[in-house]
C-alpha cells in the first residue's frame, strides 16, 4: 500500500522533528530528566491535538486529551513512572477513541493499548518504507522527495557506524566540519530514533482493526456444580464463617478486649491484614461467577438476601483489615507501601459494593469493569500529585518516641532512603525540638546527607520543581538560623541511620610455636595465651 506525501503528513513530519529537537535540547543537552519532562509532555500533547482532526469531533477524545493535560502538571512538579504511564495512556486513548464506535469496557482497552504500543513501535520506519509516490504527472520535486528519506537516513546511520569504527573516516568528516562520530554521537542518534518512534505513536497511529485481535468476553450459561441449591448452602456456610471471624475482630480489635496469652496486638494486626483482603477478593470473584445478572441463582430471593448479608460482612472484614494496618502503623511506623496498602483496601471495599450494586441493579459486566477502572484511575491520579513518602516521613517524625510521641523509635534509615521527600520533616525535627546526645548527631548527619543529595540533584536537567520548593521551605523554616553542621564520617564511616560503624576488632596475637619456646626459654606470664576451656577440663579429669 502506497503512502502519499500530503500536507498533513508533512506537518506531522515537521512536528515530529520539532519534538525530537526539543527532547534533545531538554534531555540530552540538559543531561538529565526532571521537570523538563512536563515541558516536553505539554508540547507533545499540543502537537497531537493540533494535528489530529478526528480528535476535535469526538467528545470522548476531548475528555482523554483533557486528562493528558491535567497529568502534565505532576510531570512538571515531580515526574514519576506512574504519572508518565497515565499521561501516555490518556494521550493514546485521545487518538484511538475516534476509531472506536463504542467504548466497550476498560479491560478491552488495556489489550487495545498494549497492542497499539507494540505495533506502533515500527510505525515511523514502516511509513518511511511506504513513503513513495508513483511516477507520472506532477512536478519533479514531488516525484523526487519521497525517494530521499530512506537513502539519506540509512546512509547517515551506516556512515556514523563506520566513523565510530574507523578513525580515518572520523577524522576526515571532522575536517569537513561535521560533528565527531564517537560513541556519544551514536548514542545521540539512537536517542533521536527512540523519541521519533515515541511521538509518532500519537501523531500517526497505526490503522489496525483491533476487533479482529481482541476476544469477545463471554461466560458459559451454566457452570458445572453451580446450582441454586449449592449456592444457597455455600452462602449459608460462608456467612457463618465470616460471622465467626468478624465476631473475633469485634471482640479483640474494635472493643479492645485482652488477647489470649502469647498473642500481641502487633501479631494479631499484622498477620491478618493481607490474608483477609485476599478472602474478600475471593468472595467478590464468587459473586461475579455464580450470581451473574440474569442467571438462575441471582433470581432466587433467599440467595439475594444472603448475598447482601455476605457482602456486608466482607465490607466489615475489609474495615477490620484497615484497622489492623492502622494499629500496626501506630505500634511501628508509617511507610509509603503501607499507605498504598490502605488505599488498596479501600478500593477492594468499593469493588465489593459495586459487585452488589451490579447484581441488584442488573448492570452489565462492562459497567462493573468501567466503574472499578474509573475508581482506580482516580486514586492513581491523586497518587501522582501526593508524595506518599513525604506523608510517611511527616507522620513518623511527629509520632516518634524520641520527641515524646507514642510511636516507635524513629527509623532514620527509612528517612535517609526517602531522600528529598523527608527533607522538610528532618529539618523540622531539628528546628522544633531540643535534641541532644547521640540522637541529635545522627539526625544531623542524615539531614545533612539528604540536603546535600537534594541540592546536587537540582543541577542541570534533573532540576525538579517540587524539590526546589522544599529547599526554599527549609530556608524559610530556618528564618536566618543555621542548622547544625553535619558530623564527621568517623574513622570507619556511618550506617544509614547516622550511627558510627565500630572499628574492626584487632586480630589476636598467635601463640609462639613450642620449638621456639624451648629455644628461647620460658615465656613471661603476661604473654601466655590461655588454653581453650575444653582442654582445661580434659586436663583436670
Amino acid at each position: 500500500m502506497r503512502l502519499r506525501l500530503s500536507s498533513s503528513f508533512l506537518a506531522k513530519i515537521a512536528a515530529a522533528g520539532g519534538l525530537v529537537l526539543l527532547a534533545d535540547r531538554l534531555f540530552w543537552a540538559g543531561q538529565g530528566i526532571g521537570s523538563n519532562l512536563g515541558v516536553f509532555a505539554l508540547a507533545w500533547t499540543a502537537a497531537t491535538v493540533a494535528l489530529t482532526p478526528t480528535l476535535w469531533r469526538d467528545r470522548r477524545s476531548w475528555i482523554a486529551a483533557a486528562g493528558a493535560l491535567l497529568l502534565v502538571l505532576p510531570l512538571l512538579d515531580s515526574p514519576g513512572p506512574l504519572a508518565v504511564l497515565l499521561f501516555g495512556t490518556c494521550l493514546a486513548m485521545a487518538v484511538l477513541l475516534p476509531r472506536a464506535a463504542q467504548f466497550g469496557h476498560a479491560g478491552r482497552w488495556v489489550l487495545r493499548l498494549a497492542l497499539h504500543g507494540i505495533v506502533s513501535a515500527i510505525g515511523p520506519w514502516r511509513d518511511l518504507i511506504r513513503l513513495r509516490k508513483p511516477f507520472g504527472r506532477g512536478l519533479p520535486r514531488q516525484r523526487i522527495l519521497p525517494l530521499l528519506p530512506l537513502p539519506l537516513i540509512g546512509g547517515a546511520v551506516f556512515l556514523s557506524l563506520f566513523a565510530s569504527a574507523n578513525p580515518v573516516i572520523s577524522e576526515a568528516l571532522v575536517a569537513l566540519g561535521t560533528p565527531r562520530f564517537d560513541d556519544a554521537t551514536l548514542g545521540r542518534f539512537v536517542f533521536w530514533g527512540a523519541i521519533l518512534t515515541l511521538v509518532w505513536v500519537t501523531l500517526r497511529p497505526h490503522r489496525l482493526r483491533f476487533a479482529a485481535y481482541l476476544p469477545a468476553a463471554s461466560m458459559p450459561s451454566a457452570i458445572p456444580g453451580v446450582t441454586s441449591g449449592s449456592v444457597l448452602l455455600a452462602l449459608i456456610t460462608f456467612n457463618a464463617l465470616f460471622a465467626l471471624q468478624n465476631g473475633l475482630d469485634i471482640a479483640f480489635l474494635w472493643s479492645g478486649a485482652p488477647l489470649p496469652v502469647g498473642v500481641t496486638l502487633a501479631d494479631y494486626a499484622h498477620r491478618g491484614a493481607y490474608p483477609l483482603i485476599a478472602t474478600a477478593l475471593l468472595a467478590g470473584l464468587f459473586v461475579l461467577v455464580a450470581l451473574r445478572p440474569g442467571s438462575a441463582t441471582a433470581s432466587v430471593p433467599a440467595i439475594r438476601r444472603l448475598v447482601v448479608l455476605w457482602v456486608a460482612q466482607n465490607v466489615f472484614l475489609v474495615a477490620s483489615s484497615i484497622l489492623r494496618t492502622i494499629d500496626y502503623i501506630e505500634i511501628y511506623s508509617l511507610t509509603g507501601l503501607r499507605i498504598a496498602a490502605l488505599t488498596w483496601m479501600a478500593l477492594v471495599a468499593l469493588g465489593l459494593v459495586l459487585i452488589l450494586w451490579r447484581m441488584l441493579g442488573g448492570r452489565s459486566a462492562a459497567w462493573l469493569i468501567n466503574a472499578n477502572a474509573g475508581a482506580a484511575l482516580a486514586v492513581l491520579a491523586v497518587c501522582t500529585v501526593v508524595d506518599l513518602g513525604a506523608v510517611a516521613a511527616s507522620w513518623n517524625v511527629r509520632h516518634a518516641r524520641e520527641v515524646g510521641g507514642k510511636g516507635a523509635a524513629l527509623d532514620l534509615c527509612y528517612l535517609r532512603q526517602l531522600g528529598p521527600s523527608a527533607l522538610t520533616s528532618l529539618a523540622a525535627l531539628e528546628i522544633d525540638n531540643d535534641l541532644d546526645g547521640d540522637f541529635a548527631e545522627r539526625v544531623a548527619w542524615v539531614r545533612h546527607r539528604v540536603l546535600h543529595d537534594t541540592i546536587e540533584g537540582q543541577r542541570g536537567g534533573e532540576w525538579i520543581w517540587r524539590n526546589d520548593r522544599r529547599l526554599k521551605q527549609v530556608e524559610t523554616m530556618l528564618a536566618g538560623r543555621r542548622l547544625r553542621a553535619g558530623p564527621s564520617e568517623g574513622p570507619v564511616g556511618r550506617n544509614c541511620d547516622g550511627s558510627l560503624i565500630p572499628p574492626p576488632a584487632p586480630e589476636p596475637v598467635p601463640a609462639p610455636p613450642a620449638e621456639a619456646s624451648a629455644a628461647t626459654g620460658p615465656v613471661p606470664p603476661d604473654t601466655l595465651v590461655p588454653a581453650p576451656a575444653a582442654l582445661t577440663n580434659e586436663a583436670a579429669r
